[in-house]
């Protein structure tokens, strides 16, 4: 049968039957299309969870037939048949083991000690290699050496890719190949148009995986390249293109606003994974998109039982770090709250303390779970795992015992002994803006003439740091901050800066919002001076003439 009428009627066969059925009625095939047809039963009988029919398709006759002559005459194969048969084989999870897969892997090997192999080949060859666990790393590097002799320039994407994957199984510590890699980055630069999704996934990835860090506008380009296939990426391949740029820090608007039209149109078939990275980067990036976290609200009420307890940590934790309440609130703590009480002791200490610590940041507060929080047990868990009790991990307890006490003074359960707390918050995306705080300063010494009617970074009983603090008296004079008595009322001044809000937004950073409500439960007024009001205050005057406005709105006096 001729080979193009061969393969269009393989091709339009769906389902194993029907191609053994067609097999049969020929006398005779090449061993192309002998490999074609073993690589359509890969196509329509294996699926995510692997082969659907395997009695079905490894115990029948004409199947067995098949790769009969192609274990006993590999060496008549031509490179396309052997190549083919040996990918097809591996898709349906043939025993790497056997005979029959040894006798074609060391078909292949042979051609490539003899340079027999064509680049397309090489590539399958090593396509096959790496999709076997335990890979011979020196045929690997062989055919490396094989690719390198071509002129790289000239090589496919499929080709610069194969390179890449190659390079990432082995490249060992200490091995000198940034000269070869830097190439490649260079040579990419040119293809990007080319790529596929999947192509661009795969890149990514193995950027990430050789440390690639100074392929900076490799990966601009790539980033700027995925916009076009976000709707096209398989859950892993957007898992990976997402990966690579939180770790390259890498951050493109376009990238995000097209993120932000296809996940709510995908969220409720997406995989958890999936939704738990998105939700990653928008924290990481510290971008809050409300239409995202909309979305995964509700795919999380829906579908809360397919999630890991990782990946339900990675949903929850960005609404309390980005400080946001969807309109779903209700029903998705509720929802939390039914999964922690089926699946607590499934979290791992820090993954579970880290969750918690973010709902109290929006006000959710997990009373139920506290006693186990607090307990002896679960603070020596902490201590054994890494990063152990470190200063971030005693922040959030500190933190997670203060707000209970402050916002829920009816809570009569086990407390955070002492010796687990800390004196001052850590607080990691949001730490004082010297620069701005320097402003300020100067803005008050123009309004108060005097340094000492201020304090600057004053520690509060319950831990929390003051940027600025002016003290009044009952009549509304203003005391020097060293005085201690006939003080009526204290100001805090929180001092702004855009690290304490989310990207481009006035939305303040969960760790802020509840540091501004603990300072109003110890008694202070809290002003706030962020950085959008005074950035555009030229002098000490202004400066003084808005924090008078903002501070003293009616009027001031001082204590002489």
């Amino acid at each position: 049968m001729d080979e193009q009428l061969f393969f269009k009627k393989l091709n339009s066969l769906f389902t194993s039957k029907e191609i053994f059925d067609f097999l049969r009625s020929l006398e005779i095939m090449s061993d192309t299309m002998a490999s074609g047809a073993l690589q359509r039963i890969s196509e329509v009988e294996v699926d995510d969870n692997g082969l659907k029919n395997p009695e079905g398709v490894l115990e029948n006759e004409v199947f067995r037939a098949l790769c009969y002559q192609f274990e006993f005459e590999s060496s008549k194969l031509s490179n396309t048949g052997l190549l083919n048969a040996l990918q097809a084989l591996i898709k349906l999870c043939i025993d790497p083991q056997s005979t029959l897969m040894a006798s074609l892997l060391s078909e292949g090997e042979e051609r490539l000690g003899k340079r027999q192999l064509t680049d397309k080949n090489l590539c399958a060859l090593g396509e096959s290699l790496l999709e076997l666990e335990g890979p011979s790393f020196a045929t690997l590097e062989q055919i490396m050496n094989c690719m390198q002799e071509k002129d790289m320039e000239k090589w496919s994407p499929r080709e610069m890719v194969m390179a890449y994957k190659i390079l990432q199984v082995t490249v060992r510590e200490g091995e000198q190949y940034q000269d070869l890699l830097s190439r490649m980055n260079n040579i990419t630069l040119t293809l990007v148009s080319q790529l596929s999704p999947k192509f661009t996934g795969m890149i990514l990835n193995s950027l990430v995986v050789l440390h690639q860090t100074r392929a900076v506008p490799l990966v601009r380009a790539l980033c700027k390249h995925s916009v076009k296939h976000i709707p096209y990426f398989t859950g892993d391949e957007l898992v990976n293109v997402l990966e690579a740029f939180l770790y390259f820090g890498h951050h493109e608007q376009i990238f995000t606003e097209a993120l932000e039209t296809h996940v709510p149109k995908t969220i409720f078939t997406m995989h958890p994974q999936t939704i738990s990275k998105v939700m990653q980067y928008y924290c990481r990036k510290m971008i809050l998109s409300k239409p995202i976290f909309d979305a995964v609200a509700e795919g999380f009420i829906s579908r809360a039982d397919r999630f890991t307890t990782d990946q339900i940590a990675g949903c929850i934790i960005p609404f309390g770090t980005l400080n946001y309440l969807p309109p779903s609130a209700s029903s998705l703590f509720r929802k939390l709250e039914t999964v922690l009480h089926a699946h607590l002791n499934h979290f791992q200490p820090h993954t579970l303390l880290h969750l918690l610590h973010s709902c109290v940041l929006i006000q959710r507060y997990p009373l139920n779970f506290l006693p186990k929080i607090f307990s002896p047990y679960f603070l020596q868990q902490l201590q054994a795992q890494p990063p152990g009790l470190d200063r971030t991990v005693i922040s959030q307890l500190t933190q997670l015992f203060v707000t209970i006490t402050l916002e829920c003074p009816f809570y009569e359960g086990p407390k955070l002994h002492p010796k687990y707390q800390v004196k001052a918050f850590l607080m990691p995306y949001s730490s004082l803006d010297v620069h701005l705080l320097k402003r300020v300063k100067t803005g008050l010494l123009y309004l108060l003439k005097k340094r000492i009617y201020f304090a600057t970074e004053v520690s509060t009983p319950y831990f929390c740091t003051v940027d600025i603090e002016i003290k009044l008296d009952e009549e509304g004079f203003v005391l020097p901050a060293a005085q201690c008595e006939e003080v009526h009322r204290r100001v805090a001044l929180c001092v702004d800066g855009q690290n304490r809000f989310c990207v481009n937004s006035h939305s303040l950073l969960g760790e802020e919002a509840i540091k501004r409500r603990h300072l109003k439960l110890l008694g202070y007024e809290v002003v706030q001076i962020p950085f959008f009001e005074i950035e555009s205050l030229q002098n000490g005057r202004k400066m003084a003439e808005y924090l008078h406005k903002k501070i003293f709105p009616h009027t001031y006096r001082l204590r002489c």
